[in-house]
């Protein structure tokens, strides 16, 4: 039943539900070692399912609940963090570089990613 909520989801997301889509998109968002097609396709057919940490990105992701993807059902009060303030206050131009690197391919994104942590420790030094 988890691959029929989670192709319902991607459906409801309005993204084919196809292994190469879910691989994609769950690899641009999460910073962990990337999955494989192999393990998405083993999601989608109900062979296997995620671990709780790639629940909770792909649940983020499909803007549902995390306990609804796993089991289904009535959806359950979870405990989230608030929205980061930051999102309301960014100038343009921090706008805009966020929507630059959100452009780039998920490779491109990690090594932007791994250079402004570089910067940053090197600044705080």
């Amino acid at each position: 039943m988890f691959a029929e909520r989670l192709k319902n989801a991607m459906q409801g997301a309005g993204y084919d539900v196809r292994s190469s889509v879910l691989e994609r998109e769950f690899n641009l968002r999460y910073w962990g070692k990337p999955v494989t097609y192999q393990a998405v396709r083993r999601w989608l057919r109900g062979d296997s399912i995620p671990s709780q940490e790639k629940l909770q990105v792909l649940a983020s992701w499909l803007a549902m609940d995390p306990h609804q993807l796993r089991y289904g059902g009535e959806k359950h009060a979870s405990i989230q963090e608030p929205k980061a303030a930051w999102d309301v206050s960014a100038s343009s131009e921090e706008r805009r570089l966020l929507a630059l690197y959100r452009s780039l391919p998920a490779e491109q994104r990690k090594t932007v990613h791994q250079v402004m942590e570089t910067f940053a420790k090197a600044h705080s030094n």
